[in-house]
C-alpha cells in the first residue's frame, strides 16, 4: 500500500475542511495509490475513491468525519479506454478522405472533418453551430433537405449523387446519410473523375456503335453457345427478321443446309480450343430467298478464369469473289482442253475478271462486253451489244464520259475517269475506268470502287464533324475571352458608380469627377471591344465613302510616329496615280493603326516599319488558290516590319479572336481579327507573310471604286449652334427605358418638341393620331413591329419624313443597297449624346 500520509494527498485537506464547515457531502476524492503484496513485490497501481461524511452530535456539535474508500480502478480504466476510443475515432475522421459532417436533431452542425472543409473552403468555426440551411442557404427547400429530414424521421440510410458548385469548382459528390443517436451524419466523396470517365465511356460507346453501323459488314455478338444476342442493322436487314427473332433463332434457320454441319464442327472446335472461329457459309437473303456466300469470323471473349463467355464476330460478303473463284475453277477446267488456242490468255482474262471490260466505237456504241457486267450489274450480253455506253452512265457523269471518248478518238491516248454505272435494279455503282484507243475502237477496263467511295464519304462526314468540333472550340474560346474582358470593364464601371454614390452620400463631391472619368474610360473601352467583335464577325455598322488611301495614310503620319519609339523608323511609300477605294475611312485608320502597333511590339530593340500603297489586279489563277476572293482590281495597303516574325503555328491562328502572343494584360487578341473582319465586310482580302527572325508583312486589298468622290455637306456641328429647333418635333421609339429617357431629356434640352413610344405599335399609333412629326428616331430591333417596318408605315403617309435608326447590332445587309432609303441614316450604339445631337441635325438638314 502507498505509504504517503493521507493529509499529503492533493485535495484531501480541502475536503476535510469542507466537511467540518458543514458542506455535506464534499465531492469524492479519487487518488492513485500503489498497492504492494509484500516487501519484495512490485505491486500495482490502483485508483481509490474516498467519500467524506460528517458525523453530527447534539446541536451543532460535530463528533467526527467518516471517510470511506472504495476501489474505482475498473471504472477509471473504462473511462480512460472510452476517452482513448473517442480520440482514435476523432483521429480517423480527421484523416478520412471522405467529407464528414455530423448534425444534431435540429440539423445543427456539431462536427466536421478537414476533408469536408476542403470541399467548402471556409473555416470550421464559420460552420459549426449553424443549421444546415444557415451554413448552406441554397440547400433550403431542395431535394437535399427532403433527404436529410427523411433520414432523421424514418431512421433510414440514404445514398445519392449530387452536383455541387462550391469554392469555385463544379464537382460531383456521392452522399451517404446515416441516422445516429441524437442526429444524423453525412459522408460524401468527390466522384467528378468517375463521372467524367463514365461520360467519356458513354461517348466512346456511341462512337463505336456509329462506326459499327457505318461499316458494310454484318457485325454481331453471340453467347458462348452461339446464340446471337446483338448485331448491327445489316444482319437483320439482310435476313429479314428482327433482332429478337434472331436471338432465339438457331443457326440452322439462317445457314444453308449443306453448310450447317461444317459450321457446327468449326464452332465446336473453336470453342474447345478457345481459338478464332472462321468459316465460309451461305446465308439466306430475305428479299429473294437466295443464298449468298459470307466469310464468318469470330473472336472469343474470356472471363478471368479463361472460359469463353461470348463471341464477337463479323460476316463479310464474299459472294462475288466466291462466284468468281468458282467460275475461275470452271473456266480453268474448260481452258485445259483449249491449250492449243492462241486466244487462251485473253479469254481467261475476259471471262473471269471481276473488272468490267468493254470495246466501243468512237460514238460510244458497245461492240463487246465481258461477263463481269452480268455478275456486277446483272446486265446480260444481249442488253449491252449495240447499245450506247452513255445509256448506262449516271446523267451527272455523261458529259465527262463524252469528253473522254472524244479525246480518245482524237489523240489516241490513255485516260482515266470515274463514273457511276446503272445496275439493272436502278441503283448505281462507282466505276474507275482506264481506257486506251486504237485506230477504230476504245478499249476500257472498269474497277468497282463503290466501297472506296462510300468510305471516302464516311471520311468526309467525319472531317465535317471534326470541323464542327473545332468551330465549337473556337466559339468556346471567343465566349471565354468576351467574358474575361467584359467582366474587367464592368468592374471599372460598377466600382466607379459605387464610389460616386458613396461620395455623394458623404458630401464629398470633389472626387466625383475622377470616378466619372474612370467609369467613362471603362465604358468606352467596352464599346471599343464590342466594335472589334462586330468587326471580327463582319456585323459592324460601316459608313463606306470614297477614300484616297494615299491622303489617309499621309494624314496619319504624325500619329504613327507618336505611337512608335525613337528606335523605330517609319517610312511611307505612296504609289503614284493610286485608285480610289470605297470603305469606312475611320475603320481603315483603326486597322492601319492596329497593324503599326503590332509591328512596333514585334521590334522591342528597334527596326523599320514601311507603310506602302499600290494598285494591284488579282487574276483568276490567284483567286482560285484563296478562299472567298474574287478576281479584279484592288487598292493594296501593306505594313511591313523587320521584327521577330511568327512561326507557322502562330501564323495559322493570327486571325482567331482573343489569340495573342503578348503577355497577359498587354493585348486583347482582337486587333488582327478586327482587321480581318473589317476588310472582309468591305469586300476585300487580307494576306500575311512572316518568317521567324525576318519580320512580317500584312497586306490589305480593298476593291477599287470607279465612281466620283462625293462632296462634303454642311457641318452638322456648325448647324447645331445656329438653328432654332422649337418648332421641330422628334418621335423617339426605343424599347429600352433608360436609353429612351436619356435621349428624350437630351432632345428637350436642345429645344425640340419630343414624342416618345416604347414599341413599334405604340409609335404607329402616334403616327396615326395626325400629330406633326419632323424626324423619326427609332431603334431597329423593336417588339411587335421593327424599326424598318415602322419607318415604312410612316413613309406611306409621309414620303418626305426623315428617319434615323439606332442599333446596337447591325446585320450584314443593313447598309446594303435598298435598306436605307433617301433621308434615312443609322447610328450605332453606344454613342454619346453629343454625337447623337450632331447626327440628328445632319439628318434634318439633309447633310
Amino acid at each position: 500500500m502507498d505509504e504517503t500520509p493521507l493529509a499529503h494527498w492533493p485535495g484531501f485537506k480541502e475536503r476535510l475542511h469542507q466537511a467540518r464547515a458543514g458542506i455535506s457531502p464534499p465531492s469524492p476524492l479519487r487518488v492513485l495509490v500503489h498497492v504492494s503484496a509484500g516487501p519484495e513485490s512490485a505491486g500495482e497501481e490502483r485508483f481509490v475513491e474516498f467519500s467524506f461524511q460528517p458525523i453530527p452530535g447534539g446541536g451543532t456539535t460535530l463528533l467526527g468525519i467518516a471517510i470511506h474508500g472504495s476501489d474505482a480502478t475498473e471504472h477509471v480504466r473504462r473511462e480512460q479506454e472510452l476517452c482513448a476510443s473517442n480520440e482514435r475515432s476523432e483521429a480517423i475522421l480527421d484523416v478520412l478522405g471522405d467529407g464528414f459532417v455530423a448534425f444534431d436533431e435540429e440539423f445543427r452542425v456539431i462536427k466536421l472533418n478537414p476533408a469536408a472543409l476542403r470541399y467548402d473552403g471556409r473555416q470550421a468555426d464559420e460552420i459549426i453551430g449553424k443549421t444546415h440551411w444557415e451554413a448552406w442557404p441554397t440547400s433550403a427547400g431542395s431535394v437535399l433537405e427532403v433527404a436529410y429530414r427523411k433520414c432523421l424521421a424514418e431512421q433510414v440510410q440514404l445514398s445519392f449523387e449530387r452536383r455541387y458548385l462550391g469554392f469555385g469548382k463544379d464537382s460531383w459528390l456521392e452522399l451517404r446519410l446515416c441516422p445516429v443517436p441524437g442526429g444524423i451524419v453525412s459522408f460524401y466523396r468527390d466522384i467528378t473523375e468517375r463521372k467524367a470517365s463514365e461520360d467519356a465511356l458513354r461517348a466512346s460507346e456511341e462512337r463505336f456503335r456509329a462506326l459499327v453501323e457505318a461499316v458494310p459488314h454484318q457485325v454481331w455478338e453471340a453467347g458462348s453457345d452461339g446464340s446471337v444476342e446483338w448485331s448491327n442493322g445489316r444482319l437483320p436487314e439482310y435476313l429479314g427478321i428482327t433482332l429478337d427473332d434472331l436471338a432465339s433463332s438457331a443457326w440452322e434457320r439462317i445457314v444453308h443446309p449443306d453448310d450447317y454441319p461444317v459450321v457446327v464442327q468449326a464452332w465446336r472446335q473453336a470453342l474447345q480450343d478457345g481459338t478464332v472461329f472462321e468459316s465460309e457459309i451461305r446465308l439466306r437473303r430475305a428479299c429473294d430467298k437466295t443464298y449468298r456466300w459470307f466469310l464468318s469470323k469470330a473472336v472469343p471473349v474470356r472471363d478471368p478464369a479463361g472460359s469463353v463467355i461470348r463471341w464477337i464476330g463479323t460476316n463479310t460478303d464474299i459472294h462475288d469473289q466466291k462466284m468468281a473463284a468458282e467460275e475461275l475453277a470452271h473456266l480453268n477446267a474448260r481452258l485445259e482442253k483449249r491449250v492449243e488456242q492462241s486466244t487462251r490468255d485473253r479469254d481467261r482474262l475476259w471471262h473471269l475478271s471481276t473488272d468490267l471490260m468493254l470495246v466501243a466505237d468512237f460514238k460510244g456504241m458497245i461492240v463487246a462486253a465481258n461477263p463481269a457486267w452480268s455478275r456486277m450489274l446483272e446486265w446480260k450480253n444481249g442488253d449491252l451489244i449495240r447499245a450506247s455506253v452513255l445509256d448506262f452512265v449516271h446523267p451527272e457523269d455523261q458529259s465527262d464520259a463524252q469528253l473522254a471518248v472524244k479525246r480518245l478518238s482524237r489523240d489516241l491516248t490513255t485516260c482515266s475517269i470515274q463514273s457511276r454505272l446503272r445496275h439493272r435494279d436502278g441503283s448505281y455503282r462507282w466505276i474507275a475506268w482506264t481506257a486506251v484507243s486504237d485506230e477504230r475502237f476504245v478499249h476500257a477496263v472498269g474497277r468497282d470502287i463503290t466501297a472506296e467511295e462510300e468510305a471516302a464519304q464516311a471520311l468526309k462526314q467525319a472531317e465535317e464533324a471534326l470541323r464542327q468540333s473545332q468551330k465549337m472550340e473556337a466559339v468556346g474560346q471567343l465566349t471565354g475571352g468576351i467574358a474575361h474582358d467584359f467582366n474587367n470593364l464592368l468592374t471599372g464601371v460598377i466600382g466607379s458608380l459605387d464610389l460616386i454614390q458613396a461620395r455623394i452620400a458623404q458630401g464629398r463631391a470633389g472626387d466625383i469627377g475622377r470616378y466619372v472619368d474612370a467609369a467613362m474610360s471603362s465604358a468606352n473601352r467596352a464599346a471599343a471591344l464590342t466594335h472589334r467583335l462586330l468587326a471580327f464577325s463582319r456585323r459592324q455598322p460601316l459608313d463606306p465613302k470614297p477614300v484616297d488611301a494615299n491622303a489617309l495614310v499621309a494624314s496619319m503620319d504624325e500619329l504613327f510616329r507618336r505611337t512608335t519609339r525613337e528606335t523605330i523608323r517609319v517610312e511611307l511609300q505612296a504609289s503614284q496615280d493610286l485608285w480610289l477605294t470605297l470603305c469606312d475611312p475611320n475603320q481603315l485608320e483603326s486597322a492601319l493603326l492596329n497593324l503599326v502597333i503590332n509591328a512596333r511590339d514585334a521590334m522591342p530593340d528597334g527596326g523599320d516599319i514601311v507603310i506602302e500603297t499600290a494598285n494591284v489586279e488579282l487574276d483568276h489563277a490567284y483567286a482560285a488558290t484563296q478562299q472567298d476572293v474574287k478576281p479584279g482590281r484592288y487598292v493594296a495597303l501593306s505594313v511591313s516590319d523587320t521584327g521577330s516574325g511568327m512561326s507557322d503555328n502562330v501564323l495559322a491562328r493570327v486571325f482567331e479572336p482573343f489569340f495573342t502572343t503578348k503577355p497577359i494584360g498587354q493585348g486583347t487578341g482582337l486587333g488582327l481579327s478586327m482587321v480581318y473582319g473589317f476588310v472582309k465586310q468591305s469586300g476585300g482580302h487580307v494576306r500575311i507573310h512572316s518568317e521567324t527572325g525576318r519580320g512580317t508583312i500584312v497586306k490589305i486589298f480593298l476593291p477599287r471604286y470607279l465612281g466620283d468622290a462625293r462632296p462634303q455637306g454642311l457641318s452638322a456641328t456648325k448647324a447645331l449652334t445656329t438653328r432654332a429647333k422649337a418648332h421641330e418635333t422628334v418621335l423617339v421609339v426605343e424599347d429600352e427605358r433608360v436609353v429612351r429617357n436619356l435621349v428624350v431629356e437630351m432632345l428637350l434640352e436642345q429645344g425640340y418638341r419630343v414624342l416618345q413610344a416604347e414599341d413599334g405599335p405604340t409609335g404607329l399609333g402616334i403616327l396615326q393620331s395626325g400629330q406633326p412629326i419632323d424626324l423619326l428616331l427609332t431603334d431597329v430591333g423593336l417588339p411587335g413591329l421593327n424599326g424598318r417596318q415602322l419607318a415604312d408605315a410612316f413613309r406611306d403617309q409621309r414620303p418626305d419624313l426623315k428617319v434615323l435608326f439606332m442599333t446596337g447590332y447591325v446585320e450584314s445587309n443593313l447598309l446594303s443597297a435598298g435598306f436605307l432609303g433617301p433621308g434615312m441614316e443609322v447610328i450605332a450604339k453606344p454613342f454619346t449624346l453629343e454625337a447623337l445631337a450632331v447626327r440628328i441635325e445632319a439628318v434634318l438638314q439633309g447633310s
